[in-house]
């Protein structure tokens, strides 16, 4: 069997912020086509692409209106042909989003759905009487704000979405919808797609009882900014048949040889936990969570999560990334600096740590959140929840190629989202150049987790709790590794006696002597390491300097 995904560096690219080939405003299929000799350069193994299938665009693409259906913004099928065949020419494999759980308002299905309650397709989305009162059927809310029940005076009866109420949520408790899904999946199989990245894939089935969900067990000293969190969302989502679906899911794609599937986990509560469930016993390959997209950055906090998902040596596979198109960049979220040497430490980080890791578009040049003002805003949370959550568009900002072309390269018409000089000054073109660039590093990183089958496949083995220091060994077979990351502004002194220094790789470090200064932010990956473990945690004896 070929885990070719285990192995493998994903980039996900948002296709509307990507680049513009047809002078719309709006990045397109064939701007990715027109950049593959880029992406390929950065020693990627696969990119995943977020939606563009037909859609009334209500939330970018995620309120799906036909799944086997280009949407005219981003080009036509030939245009993902060509795609598909040029990403292969190069040795990238194409995984692609699928949103299951729920469909846009405009889909054929909930039009006819919502018409009456004996039409032909009644039964394909979720359905409830209100109560005596004229309210709606229990307390469950949706992640964009207000009740997750919205009337339809068509048919007399509310309707669920978790989301937007122009995203009706599906009744998956059907089995001609989850047979409808499949066959939608199926045609891009057929097609040579790689693989699926699930939309919140622990969204699909629903308690038909509908009972109330619980209040949080999370104590908060104020209420959230978005009251949804206040819930645990035992009824609403993680329901057990999720798994039983996942399981049908799985023996679709294992009819197609090399395929691979990314289920995204939203909850606030058990994350890991379900990231292990939905990995294991042959439901979806990789399971990534917001774990590691939140705004948590420590050492102690970084061996706990994954202490947690391999506490019981689990055959489980998990995928990290510390950024993507619906959280703060990761460098602004993190470093109030915005640093070159934090944009490299979490390079190295990420690209270590055991599991899958997905890279997002920009990170690669050490991208920022773009600070919007409200009336450049085009996300739904955002104009809801401003200005204490200002949403995603901030991340979702068009990618800076060049520095000296208007929009940066993206586009010759104004953008869909604006291009502002702080993502300008990071644009590609000043970095390809430059040896120590943020680009540059992110290529020489990957290169050397390639060539290195403990950093890319070895167990991995924590050492010197310290809370500043996130250290580990990575081992497979004879070949050890180590990884030594400062995550603090603080500066650290080792002695390097003991240690071979003729494999490694580092920043913003000085070796000195029989020492190595390991500063803020600065890192140190030492290949051929001969120590066994008892004895590396004799020498990693660090001094604060002062």
């Amino acid at each position: 069997m070929n885990d070719w995904w285990k192995k493998a560096i994903i980039y996900q690219i948002y296709p509307r912020s990507y680049l513009d080939t047809s002078n719309n405003g709006i990045g397109d299929l064939k701007g990715i086509t027109k950049k593959i000799n880029y992406i390929s350069s950065l020693g990627v193994d696969a990119v995943w692409l977020s939606p563009f299938f037909m859609s009334p665009m209500k939330d970018m693409g995620y309120d799906v209106s036909n799944y086997v259906e280009v949407d005219p913004l981003f080009g036509y099928m030939d245009d993902f042909d060509e795609l598909l065949e040029e990403a292969h020419k190069k040795n990238i494999r194409v995984i692609i989003d699928q949103v299951l759980s729920h469909s846009s308002d405009r889909h054929e299905a909930f039009i006819d759905s919502k018409s009456s309650k004996s039409s032909r397709k009644s039964d394909w989305y979720v359905w409830a009487d209100a109560n005596k009162d004229g309210s709606p059927p229990n307390n469950w809310l949706s992640v964009f704000g207000g009740s997750a029940w919205e009337w339809e005076p068509l048919r007399g009866q509310y309707y669920l979405h978790n989301f937007l109420p122009s995203q009706p949520d599906f009744n998956f408790h059907n089995e001609e919808v989850q047979d409808f899904l499949l066959g939608e999946v199926e045609f891009w199989l057929k097609k040579g797609v790689d693989g699926f990245r699930l939309d919140t894939v622990n969204y699909y089935f629903h308690d038909q009882e509908l009972r109330d969900n619980p209040k949080s067990p999370i104590p908060f000293k104020k209420p959230p900014i978005n009251p949804y969190y206040m819930q645990n969302q035992l009824f609403a989502i993680n329901q057990d048949e999720n798994l039983i679906f996942l399981n049908k899911f799985r023996n679709l794609l294992n009819c197609y040889p090399e395929k691979t599937s990314i289920g995204e986990i939203g909850d606030s509560h058990r994350a890991i936990k379900l990231m292990k469930e939905y990995t294991k016993d042959s439901r979806i390959h990789m399971a990534y969570s917001f774990k590691l997209l939140g705004k948590e950055f420590s050492a102690p906090f970084f061996r706990e999560t994954i202490k947690e998902f391999y506490n019981e040596g689990t055959d489980s596979w998990p995928c990290w990334s510390f950024s993507n198109h619906d959280v703060t960049r990761h460098l602004s979220r993190w470093d109030k600096n915005e640093s070159d040497s934090f944009a490299k430490l979490s390079c190295a980080l990420l690209l270590s740590l055991p599991g899958t890791p997905c890279l997002y578009q920009g990170e690669e040049i050490g991208q920022v959140e773009t600070e919007l003002e409200f009336d450049e805003l085009t996300d739904p949370p955002g104009i809801r929840f401003w200005p204490k959550n200002k949403g995603r568009d901030g991340c979702r900002t068009p990618m800076t190629w060049d520095h000296q072309k208007i929009n940066a390269g993206f586009s010759g018409k104004t953008p869909w989202l604006p291009v502002k000089e702080k993502q300008i000054n990071r644009s590609v073109s000043l970095q390809e150049d430059e040896p120590n660039s943020i680009l540059n590093f992110y290529k020489q990183f990957i290169l050397f987790r390639k060539s290195n089958p403990a950093l890319s496949a070895g167990k991995h083995i924590f050492l010197n709790e310290h809370e500043d220091l996130l250290i580990f060994n990575r081992e497979i077979q004879h070949l050890k590794t180590l990884c030594i990351f400062n995550l603090s502004e603080n500066a650290y002194v080792i002695d390097k006696s003991g240690l071979s220094m003729d494999s490694n790789i580092s920043s913003n470090i000085n070796i000195k002597d029989d020492q190595i200064e390991i500063n803020e932010y600065g890192l140190i990956i030492i290949s051929d390491i001969q120590n066994n473990i008892d004895d590396l945690d004799n020498i990693l004896e660090f001094k604060k300097i002062l």
